[in-house]
């Protein structure tokens, strides 16, 4: 089986991550869409960013009516900080039967060249683009790569930030969130 791992802090989790991941798993080769929370790395003090159980439960709400697409709580417990070559590590030998992917926008593509060991990324797994519109220029450096595949997904400027700000702000983002998401945000108090 042929997962893409979307990686996110899905803080919280928007319809701009579910059309993606929706469109990736209806319009590529990927069987599956696992959505890996990023956990609160305890190194940083960031109060914005809700604990890794809310956020899953978030998710996993989101994603309750996709059959392709689900939540996956794969980082929680491999140490902090912690790098994406690891987690494929990890993944790999966990489900030695799956084939793992990235699935990546346009504007983390042009560092993916600053990743850790971003060479054996390249050369065991496919990486998945989705476009972004972006300032400067296209990145080349990786064109007509037999390991990375440009899909045509819909360009989704949606942002969590920009969520969070909404609602600090008292203003209805209800039709940025899948409406699970918006109920247990809105029930648990966050972002306010």
């Amino acid at each position: 089986m042929k997962i893409g791992l979307y990686f996110g802090t899905f803080n919280p989790i928007h319809i701009g991550h579910l059309a993606i991941a929706n469109h990736m798993a209806e319009h590529s080769d990927l069987d599956k869409i696992w959505m890996v929370i990023t956990p609160h790395n305890p190194f940083k003090k960031k109060s914005s960013l809700l604990d890794n159980h809310h956020r899953y439960q978030m998710v996993m709400e989101a994603v309750e009516h996709y059959d392709t697409i689900e939540p996956s709580k794969a980082e929680f417990d491999l140490p902090q900080p912690n790098y994406t070559v690891n987690t494929l590590v990890h993944l790999t030998e966990k489900y030695p039967k799956h084939e793992f992917c990235l699935i990546m926008g346009e504007d983390n593509l042009k560092s993916l060249h600053k990743w850790k060991n971003y060479e054996a990324i390249l050369e065991h797994h496919d990486i998945y683009v989705y476009p972004r519109i972006s300032e400067g220029k296209v990145e080349t450096r990786f064109d007509n790569h037999p390991k990375i595949h440009r899909v045509n997904a819909p360009i989704m400027e949606i942002s969590s930030t920009m969520i969070r700000n909404g609602i600090k702000e008292g203003k209805n983002i209800r039709p940025l969130l899948p409406p699970e998401v918006y109920t247990y945000v809105d029930e648990m108090n966050f972002y306010k």
